[in-house]
C-alpha cells in the first residue's frame, strides 16, 4: 500500500511540474516546421494592461512570437508579437481573422510593417474560422496560419 501511495505522489508532482508549460505542439505546413505553443511563465502586459499570454516557437525557425489576449467587451483581439511582423488576429464571435495592430498599440511600438506582409496571404486570413474560437483553438490556428504572412 506504501509503494502505491509513493508512486501516486511521485507521478502527481511529476505531472504537476509538467502541467501549464506546453500546451499544444502541431504541424504549420509552411517551412517553419513543427510548432509548439505554451503559456508564458510571467504575468506580461502590453501598452500597460497585464494581459494572458502565450509564447509560440518553430521547429524550423529563429522566430518567436508572444500572442497577447486583449479582452474587449464583444470580442478577443490576439495581438501577435515578433521582432518582425506584428499582427492581430480577432475573434469577434461571427468569425476569427487577421487585421493590422490595432492603432492603440502604437505607443508600445507594435505595428504592422506593411513591407513585411504578403498581401495575398492578408486577404486570403481575414476569415479563418466562424463562429466563437476559443483561446486553445485561436492560438493553434494563429501558430498555422501566421507563417504564411511573412514575406
Amino acid at each position: 500500500m506504501k509503494r502505491i501511495f509513493i508512486a501516486l505522489l511521485l507521478f502527481a508532482g511529476v505531472a504537476s511540474l509538467s502541467f501549464g508549460r506546453v500546451i499544444a505542439k502541431g504541424e504549420s505546413n509552411t517551412s517553419f516546421g513543427k510548432y509548439t505553443i505554451e503559456v508564458c511563465d510571467q504575468p506580461q502586459s502590453l501598452n500597460g494592461e497585464e494581459m494572458k499570454c502565450y509564447l509560440i516557437t518553430y521547429e524550423n525557425s529563429p522566430v518567436t512570437m508572444k500572442v497577447f489576449v486583449d479582452k474587449e467587451k464583444k470580442c478577443k483581439n490576439y495581438v501577435v508579437v515578433t521582432d518582425g511582423l506584428s499582427v492581430t488576429y480577432t475573434c469577434n464571435g461571427q468569425f476569427f481573422g487577421v487585421n493590422k495592430v490595432d492603432p492603440k498599440f502604437k505607443e508600445a511600438g507594435i505595428i504592422t510593417a506593411d513591407e513585411l506582409l504578403d498581401r495575398g496571404a492578408y486577404f486570403h486570413q481575414k476569415v479563418i474560422a466562424q463562429g466563437v474560437t476559443e483561446d486553445f483553438d485561436a492560438t493553434r490556428l494563429i501558430a498555422s496560419y501566421y507563417p504564411a504572412l511573412i514575406k
